[in-house]
């Protein structure tokens, strides 16, 4: 079809006017930054606390370890067999004997610690026989953040056959009653302490805690239902408090765990602690759930939440390791830097072409126009967002466009080119806007993507470049790396 003159004048006109608002920021240039340097840690499922500098992972297996700077990470544990050793109980095995005995388990699953306003040590452990949801969830206490812990006794159990649950009258069903397991920790705006826990089952729950005791307030059995049931594969929540936003985000991890279950994170919203939870698209997360007698029906949870990051895999990377991208990255936590005001994603993640092996893995976050998370395509390497002009945003870049299909087949990076007009081509086609200091607006055919550009380490090229993190109104992320020889 033949435009109209009309047409093509407005269509001239608007390209001007975008060019001119692309090349608004009129200073900029990527800053001097020393390279990075990055000591790793194995601690599956890492759930984060601070103890003066020191920021500590606790997670499955009794495996925990700390940093300083986010980068350089030391082992404190890695197993229960080492976990007395590590100081971190006196005997482990007998302290715990109750806990594994209910569970049929020899380990324990994902940790989380929490300081309480005394000063004291919180860390909810947790134990589940694994092919059924046969699980205890305790509490054990400490003077310093690496121990020794001393049991405080199972707090909730579940997946028993043959007596109550914890809900009072009630037998367990676990269709819709949790699975004891995957506990978080946190504190509310006003100070009172929550937790969230839950792994596939009956979904993810919410208790009011003491923050004296550390213990659940009496009468609530297993709590406020936030999301799930009938077992769709929905884990790892945790839950943040934004001062600016003023509200509550519970990150999740959709999918498997391991290398071929296509594991990611999403976030949803709330202005209360325990919920109504919205995605982008305004969809409640008390809806998640898989159909009557369904088992793992990921396509059932796929259009729900914001996503932040899933599996993807660099184009000019080196092809294996984890230079080269991520697979079935989840469980994460999140660390406030109350210096800088910085916020950070933790997780653990597995990597292209190595099998089950895992790591931890740090990345900034920051707030895009709409109130919600984006991530940093790259590690943190001790950045800090700066000023960003239109020059330093034109030119070629390696860009990841996500969806919300639940698949361990992950996106790899495509060319795109941020021309001087104000377009985008090749693997995004489209237009960019840059406003503010650094914030950036992609909108294509379908989507408008809005996020930031910041500094970001390639680990492939072992320079310094350009990152973008952008979502759209659906709450489906892309991502950008500059090429070296553009910026």
């Amino acid at each position: 079809m033949t435009r109209t003159r009309a047409a093509a004048a407005a269509a001239t006109l608007a390209a001007a006017t975008l060019a001119l608002s692309a090349c608004s920021a009129s200073s900029g240039g990527l800053p001097e930054l020393e390279a990075p340097t990055f000591a790793e840690v194995t601690v599956h499922d890492p759930s984060v606390v601070t103890s003066g500098e020191e920021i500590w992972v606790f997670g499955s297996h009794a495996a925990s370890a700390y940093t300083t700077d986010l980068m350089s990470w030391t082992q404190h544990s890695t197993s229960v067999d080492d976990a007395d050793a590590a100081g971190l109980f006196d005997d482990i095995r007998a302290e715990l004997e109750e806990t594994f005995d209910w569970a049929q388990s020899g380990t324990l699953w994902a940790a989380d610690v929490v300081q309480l306003p005394d000063g004291r040590y919180a860390m909810y452990y947790n134990s589940c026989r694994g092919d059924s949801p046969l699980s205890a969830l305790g509490l054990a206490i400490a003077d310093e953040v690496g121990g020794p812990y001393e049991d405080e006794g199972i707090l909730l159990r579940s997946g028993m056959s043959d007596e109550e649950s914890e809900n009072a009258g009630e037998m367990y069903d676990a269709t819709v009653m949790p699975n004891a397991v995957d506990p978080d920790a946190f504190y509310e705006a006003d100070g009172n302490l929550w937790m969230v826990y839950g792994s596939y089952s009956g979904g993810i729950f919410i208790l009011e805690m003491d923050p004296t005791t550390g213990m659940p307030l009496a009468g609530q059995g297993y709590g406020t239902h936030l999301l799930g049931g009938n077992h769709v594969r929905i884990e790892g929540p945790t839950i943040r408090y934004d001062e600016e936003t003023g509200y509550y985000y519970l990150f999740l991890s959709f999918g498997g765990l391991d290398a071929s279950g296509g594991y990611e994170l999403r976030v949803m919203r709330s202005e209360n602690p325990d919920g109504p939870y919205l995605d982008a698209e305004g969809n409640d997360a008390s809806a998640i759930a898989g159909p009557d007698g369904s088992f793992f029906d990921d396509a059932a949870i796929e259009p729900y939440g914001v996503k932040l990051i899933g599996g993807h895999e660099w184009a000019d990377g080196p092809g294996i390791g984890g230079d080269a991208g991520y697979v079935s990255p989840g469980h994460s936590s999140w660390y406030d830097d109350p210096d800088t005001g910085e916020s950070f994603l933790v997780f653990h993640s597995r990597f292209p072409g190595t099998g089950e092996m895992h790591e931890v893995r740090v990345h900034q976050m920051h707030m895009n126009a709409d109130g919600w998370p984006v991530v940093s395509p790259e590690r943190y390497a001790g950045e800090s967002l700066v000023e960003v002009s239109a020059d330093d945003a034109v030119g070629t870049w390696q860009v990841v466009t996500f969806d919300k299909v639940i698949s361990p087949l992950a996106p790899t990076s495509a060319p795109a080119t941020l021309e001087a007009d104000g377009t985008v081509s090749g693997g995004v086609e489209g237009t960019w806007e840059l406003s503010g200091d650094q914030d950036l607006t992609i909108t294509t055919a379908d989507a408008t993507f809005t996020g930031v550009i910041t500094p970001a380490w390639n680990p492939t090229a072992e320079a310094w470049t350009w990152g973008l993190t952008v979502t759209s109104e659906q709450g489906v992320p892309l991502w950008g790396r500059q090429d070296v020889a553009s910026s």
